[in-house]
Protein backbone atom coordinates (compact mmCIF):
# COMPACT_ATOMS: atom_id res chain seq x y z
CA UNK A 1 0.00 0.00 0.00
CA UNK A 2 1.70 3.32 -1.03
CA UNK A 3 1.18 6.29 0.94
CA UNK A 4 -1.57 8.11 -0.51
CA UNK A 5 -3.76 5.14 -0.41
CA UNK A 6 -2.94 4.67 3.35
CA UNK A 7 -3.56 9.17 3.56
CA UNK A 8 -6.91 8.42 1.84
CA UNK A 9 -7.77 4.95 3.92
CA UNK A 10 -6.77 7.32 7.40
CA UNK A 11 -8.76 10.16 6.40
CA UNK A 12 -11.86 7.99 5.33
CA UNK A 13 -11.92 5.82 8.71
CA UNK A 14 -11.21 9.34 11.03
CA UNK A 15 -14.35 11.59 9.63
CA UNK A 16 -17.01 8.52 9.43
CA UNK A 17 -19.05 11.34 6.91
CA UNK A 18 -18.31 11.68 2.97
CA UNK A 19 -15.28 13.50 2.61
CA UNK A 20 -15.14 15.63 -0.74
CA UNK A 21 -12.26 14.44 -3.41
CA UNK A 22 -11.10 17.80 -3.93
CA UNK A 23 -10.27 18.70 -0.16
CA UNK A 24 -8.45 15.28 -0.07
CA UNK A 25 -6.30 16.36 -2.83
CA UNK A 26 -5.90 19.74 -1.77
CA UNK A 27 -4.38 18.67 1.61
CA UNK A 28 -2.37 15.30 0.29
CA UNK A 29 -0.78 17.79 -2.51
CA UNK A 30 -2.36 15.73 -5.54
CA UNK A 31 -4.56 15.59 -8.27
CA UNK A 32 -8.15 14.69 -7.33
CA UNK A 33 -7.54 12.05 -10.26
CA UNK A 34 -4.72 10.42 -8.06
CA UNK A 35 -6.97 10.20 -5.26
CA UNK A 36 -9.81 8.34 -7.73
CA UNK A 37 -7.23 5.68 -8.61
CA UNK A 38 -5.94 5.01 -4.91
CA UNK A 39 -9.51 5.33 -3.72
CA UNK A 40 -10.64 2.65 -6.36
CA UNK A 41 -7.45 0.62 -5.44
CA UNK A 42 -8.14 0.67 -1.92
CA UNK A 43 -11.74 0.08 -2.61
CA UNK A 44 -10.77 -3.03 -4.64
CA UNK A 45 -8.69 -4.35 -2.57
CA UNK A 46 -11.03 -4.45 0.56
CA UNK A 47 -13.85 -6.01 -1.89
CA UNK A 48 -11.30 -8.85 -3.01
CA UNK A 49 -10.28 -9.52 0.71
CA UNK A 50 -13.69 -9.76 2.05
CA UNK A 51 -13.11 -7.34 4.44
CA UNK A 52 -15.83 -5.80 6.87
CA UNK A 53 -15.67 -1.95 5.81
CA UNK A 54 -15.58 -0.70 2.24
CA UNK A 55 -14.19 2.41 0.91
CA UNK A 56 -17.88 3.73 -1.45
CA UNK A 57 -17.88 6.62 -4.02
CA UNK A 58 -20.68 9.47 -3.50
CA UNK A 59 -20.17 11.39 -6.16
CA UNK A 60 -17.40 13.38 -5.87
CA UNK A 61 -16.94 11.96 -2.30
CA UNK A 62 -15.59 9.12 0.08
CA UNK A 63 -16.55 7.45 2.37
CA UNK A 64 -15.68 4.38 4.50
CA UNK A 65 -18.56 2.21 5.87
CA UNK A 66 -19.38 -1.69 6.96
CA UNK A 67 -19.73 -3.96 4.11
CA UNK A 68 -23.30 -4.76 3.11
CA UNK A 69 -22.13 -8.60 3.87
CA UNK A 70 -21.81 -7.16 7.90
CA UNK A 71 -24.95 -5.74 8.03
CA UNK A 72 -26.71 -8.75 10.20
CA UNK A 73 -23.63 -8.33 12.90
CA UNK A 74 -23.39 -5.07 12.93
CA UNK A 75 -27.04 -4.23 13.52
CA UNK A 76 -27.09 -7.04 16.42
CA UNK A 77 -24.19 -5.95 17.94
CA UNK A 78 -25.08 -2.27 18.06
CA UNK A 79 -28.78 -2.81 18.62
CA UNK A 80 -29.53 -0.43 16.04
CA UNK A 81 -33.40 -0.66 14.31
CA UNK A 82 -33.65 -0.72 11.19
CA UNK A 83 -35.01 2.34 9.98
CA UNK A 84 -38.79 2.23 9.01
CA UNK A 85 -39.38 1.42 5.41
CA UNK A 86 -40.44 4.59 2.78
CA UNK A 87 -44.38 4.78 2.82
CA UNK A 88 -45.62 4.90 -1.25
CA UNK A 89 -45.82 9.06 -0.50
CA UNK A 90 -42.32 9.52 0.40
CA UNK A 91 -41.11 7.46 -2.31
CA UNK A 92 -42.98 9.09 -4.98
CA UNK A 93 -41.84 12.94 -3.67
CA UNK A 94 -38.32 11.72 -3.20
CA UNK A 95 -38.38 10.23 -6.88
CA UNK A 96 -39.81 13.54 -8.18
CA UNK A 97 -36.63 15.15 -6.29
CA UNK A 98 -34.24 12.73 -7.53
CA UNK A 99 -34.97 13.23 -11.32
CA UNK A 100 -36.29 16.94 -11.43
CA UNK A 101 -33.41 18.79 -8.75
CA UNK A 102 -33.50 20.93 -7.37
CA UNK A 103 -37.13 21.41 -7.20
CA UNK A 104 -39.84 23.59 -4.94
CA UNK A 105 -42.42 22.47 -2.57
CA UNK A 106 -44.96 23.61 -5.25
CA UNK A 107 -43.48 22.39 -8.21
CA UNK A 108 -44.04 18.80 -6.42
CA UNK A 109 -47.40 19.30 -5.62
CA UNK A 110 -47.94 20.21 -9.08
CA UNK A 111 -46.48 16.83 -10.35
CA UNK A 112 -48.14 14.69 -7.35
CA UNK A 113 -51.53 16.86 -7.13
CA UNK A 114 -51.26 16.67 -3.47
CA UNK A 115 -50.31 18.60 -0.40
CA UNK A 116 -46.33 16.96 -0.32
CA UNK A 117 -46.13 19.53 3.39
CA UNK A 118 -45.69 15.97 5.09
CA UNK A 119 -43.54 14.20 2.80
CA UNK A 120 -40.83 17.18 2.12
CA UNK A 121 -40.08 17.31 5.97
CA UNK A 122 -39.87 13.77 6.23
CA UNK A 123 -37.45 13.17 3.88
CA UNK A 124 -35.35 16.41 5.23
CA UNK A 125 -35.68 14.56 8.79
CA UNK A 126 -34.15 11.40 7.37
CA UNK A 127 -31.42 13.13 5.42
CA UNK A 128 -32.54 11.89 1.79
CA UNK A 129 -33.36 15.59 0.52
CA UNK A 130 -32.01 18.65 1.41
CA UNK A 131 -32.53 22.77 1.60
CA UNK A 132 -30.09 23.88 -1.73
CA UNK A 133 -31.16 27.57 -1.88
CA UNK A 134 -34.07 29.63 -3.19
CA UNK A 135 -35.48 30.32 -6.28
CA UNK A 136 -35.45 33.45 -7.82
CA UNK A 137 -38.75 34.68 -7.52
CA UNK A 138 -41.45 36.33 -5.97
CA UNK A 139 -41.76 34.51 -2.13
CA UNK A 140 -37.96 32.71 -2.78
CA UNK A 141 -39.55 29.46 -2.46
CA UNK A 142 -36.97 26.44 -1.05
CA UNK A 143 -35.22 24.25 -3.96
CA UNK A 144 -34.55 20.94 -2.63
CA UNK A 145 -32.68 18.61 -4.08
CA UNK A 146 -31.33 14.88 -2.68
CA UNK A 147 -28.22 14.11 -0.62
CA UNK A 148 -25.56 11.44 -0.51
CA UNK A 149 -27.44 9.32 2.10
CA UNK A 150 -29.60 9.29 -0.72
CA UNK A 151 -26.74 7.68 -2.73
CA UNK A 152 -25.88 5.65 0.07
CA UNK A 153 -28.96 4.25 0.86
CA UNK A 154 -30.13 3.47 -2.80
CA UNK A 155 -26.67 1.36 -3.03
CA UNK A 156 -25.70 4.71 -6.30
CA UNK A 157 -22.72 6.17 -6.96
CA UNK A 158 -24.05 9.07 -8.48
CA UNK A 159 -27.42 10.69 -9.63
CA UNK A 160 -25.96 9.29 -13.07
CA UNK A 161 -27.48 5.97 -12.31
CA UNK A 162 -30.77 6.33 -11.82
CA UNK A 163 -33.04 4.37 -14.44
CA UNK A 164 -34.12 6.59 -17.18
CA UNK A 165 -38.24 7.51 -17.02
CA UNK A 166 -40.31 9.90 -19.34
CA UNK A 167 -39.90 13.24 -18.05
CA UNK A 168 -42.97 14.94 -17.28
CA UNK A 169 -43.67 18.49 -18.17
CA UNK A 170 -46.60 20.71 -16.51
CA UNK A 171 -46.80 22.68 -20.06
CA UNK A 172 -49.76 20.91 -22.00
CA UNK A 173 -48.68 20.17 -25.49
CA UNK A 174 -49.94 21.65 -28.49
CA UNK A 175 -51.51 19.09 -29.94
CA UNK A 176 -53.67 17.85 -27.04
CA UNK A 177 -54.99 22.01 -26.73
CA UNK A 178 -58.61 21.55 -27.84
CA UNK A 179 -59.35 23.98 -31.04
CA UNK A 180 -60.53 27.05 -30.34
CA UNK A 181 -64.82 26.83 -30.39
CA UNK A 182 -65.78 30.50 -32.81
CA UNK A 183 -68.08 32.79 -30.78
CA UNK A 184 -70.75 32.02 -32.87
CA UNK A 185 -70.38 27.94 -32.30
CA UNK A 186 -71.22 28.81 -28.54
CA UNK A 187 -74.81 28.35 -26.91
CA UNK A 188 -77.06 31.24 -27.41
CA UNK A 189 -74.80 33.12 -29.74
CA UNK A 190 -76.78 35.86 -32.04
CA UNK A 191 -76.35 34.42 -35.40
Amino acid sequence: MNELERAIEAILFAAGDPVDTARMATVLDCDPDEIHKAAQVLSDQMAFDRRGIRIVRLGEQYQMCSSSEMADVVTKTLETRKPPKLSSSLLETLTVVAYYQPVTKTYLEQIRGVDSGYSVSSLLNRHLIEECGRLNVPGRPILYRTTPDFLRTFGLHSLDELPEIERMSLETPPEQVPEQLAVDDLPGAAP
